[in-house]
């Protein structure tokens, strides 16, 4: 991991195309801006790690029971 030290407006450059800047330090939070092409999926990683949650969870479940659930939902 890499640790960079920057005050606000000072920047951060990744591979020539997506630049972080510090917009604002207030108490225990900071405010990043985030510039990247497009094609660039960016996420917090909470959010993530919620997707792969419920993606597992989704899998865990076999085409027999939610076949079974919809045949008792329609009676």
């Amino acid at each position: 991991m890499l640790v960079v030290t920057r005050k606000t407006e000072e920047s951060v450059i990744i591979a020539d195309n997506i630049e972080i800047t510090v917009l604002e330090v207030a108490k225990d939070r900071v405010k990043l801006g985030i510039s990247a092409p497009k094609d660039i999926k960016i996420i917090r990683n909470e959010l993530r790690h919620a997707q792969e949650t419920n993606l597992d969870s989704s899998q865990a479940v076999s085409k027999d029971a939610l076949d079974a659930l919809l045949t008792l939902k329609k009676q």
